[in-house]
């Protein structure tokens, strides 16, 4: 809500469950990032979803209720440094136990 600047009950019903995560999908927040009245915002939503797509990506075209917590702390200055850590240590493990062997993420 705090990023968005929308209400929760527009928040509540985009959020959806995949897999073992809550995500809210792309297309709601490009639907945003075009109809949003304040500028911020729209900049604020768009940086989110850059973020969430290419750093983060759980699902395709989701992004995860993870990367929006760690958005809103950034917004509050508060280190993403540790979180980072964390969402590659949890990237990395799911590989291995996977087999594949890579890291999924920003290149």
């Amino acid at each position: 809500m705090n990023i968005t600047g929308m209400s929760e009950q527009w928040v509540t019903a985009r959020i959806k469950q995949k897999e073992e995560s809550k995500c809210i999908p792309w297309k709601s927040l490009q639907e945003l990032i075009l109809a949003h009245p304040n500028v911020r915002k729209k900049v604020d939503v768009f940086a989110l979803s850059i973020y969430g797509l290419v750093i983060f990506p759980r699902a395709l075209g989701q992004i995860d209720e993870a990367t929006l917590d760690l958005f809103d702390r950034l917004d509050k200055r508060v280190t993403p440094v540790p979180v980072s850590l964390v969402e590659t240590f949890r990237s990395l493990n799911v590989c291995r136990r996977m087999g594949e062997g890579r890291f999924i993420g920003c290149v």
